[in-house]
């Protein structure tokens, strides 16, 4: 299915998808940003702000689809 068709489903908010991302905090801003560059995400602002992670030196953010 294309994203054209994607775009038009009716999704509501409670059943939205979220995307965990966890790792180092470079590694978190990597795919956030390779997200993006593969349309994955529309939008830098789909992700919450990066947050600690409850591992040690780990950060995480989520993707809200």
């Amino acid at each position: 299915m294309s994203t054209e068709f994607n775009e038009l489903l009716q999704v509501p908010v409670a059943n939205q998808t979220q995307i965990w991302i966890i790792g180092h905090r470079d590694q978190v801003i990597h795919t956030m940003n390779e997200f993006c560059v593969k349309r994955i995400a529309n939008d830098r602002a789909k992700f919450t702000p990066i947050i600690p992670a409850p591992f040690e030196g780990k950060y995480m953010t989520v993707l809200v689809r």
